[in-house]
């Protein structure tokens, strides 16, 4: 399944399931699967309208234009990503690996769970103006120093700078998941992305 029809059965799940969602964030998610399928470039306003079941200029009511959806697409999820790995590495003052397991819980099921949005920041965030892309930049970068308190946690001596390196590298191990076929089931991928990031980040850089 792609990552455009994986948003689609987002959406359309959404609303089966009694949780409420707003036509803009219906919108939202099927754009997203459409930049990540096709390209930011190989998608027009009119081909998010049929996609979405509304006329192309109809769509002017919820977003400005295309980058202004993927400004919504991408802010929020940068936002979600820092809390989510501050609450996680908090939880676990005294105790680096296993901050640094619920770090890698939590980044997988992540990744998992939004392939499009992984795609997007992947191949995208340079078509965003100079303040929101800075401002993207940094939520990342804030993200990232999260781990990198783990990680020299983890392995004492090990320069800031090496660890991130690291955490990079795992990111690009669990960021994997939208080129991934559907031969192996999202419980299992989750399994093996956890346990081959976990392996990769407790062995000592130095050793």
């Amino acid at each position: 399944m792609t990552v455009e029809q994986q948003a689609r059965g987002r959406a359309s799940g959404a609303a089966g399931s009694g949780r409420r969602r707003s036509r803009k964030d219906e919108i939202l998610e099927i754009a997203v699967g459409l930049f990540a399928s096709r390209g930011y470039h190989g998608v027009s306003m009119d081909d998010i309208g049929a996609a979405a079941g509304v006329t192309g200029p109809a769509l002017y009511h919820h977003f400005a234009g295309k980058e202004a959806m993927l400004v919504a697409a991408l802010i929020p999820v940068s936002e979600e990503l820092l809390a989510g790995g501050q609450e996680r590495s908090a939880g676990h003052p005294d105790d680096p690996r296993g901050a640094l397991e619920s770090l890698i819980d939590f980044h997988v099921d992540f990744a998992l769970a939004n392939p499009a949005v992984i795609a997007l920041h992947l191949n995208e965030l340079d078509r965003l103006p100079d303040e929101p892309r800075r401002r993207i930049r940094r939520l990342q970068r804030l993200y990232v120093e999260e781990w990198v308190t783990v990680l020299t946690a983890l392995h004492p001596g090990t320069p800031d700078g090496e660890a991130r390196v690291l955490a990079h590298a795992a990111f690009g191990l669990m960021n994997s998941t939208p080129f991934l076929g559907g031969e192996v089931d999202r419980r299992r991928r989750a399994e093996l992305l956890r346990a081959a990031t976990l392996a990769a980040l407790l062995t000592h850089p130095n050793a």
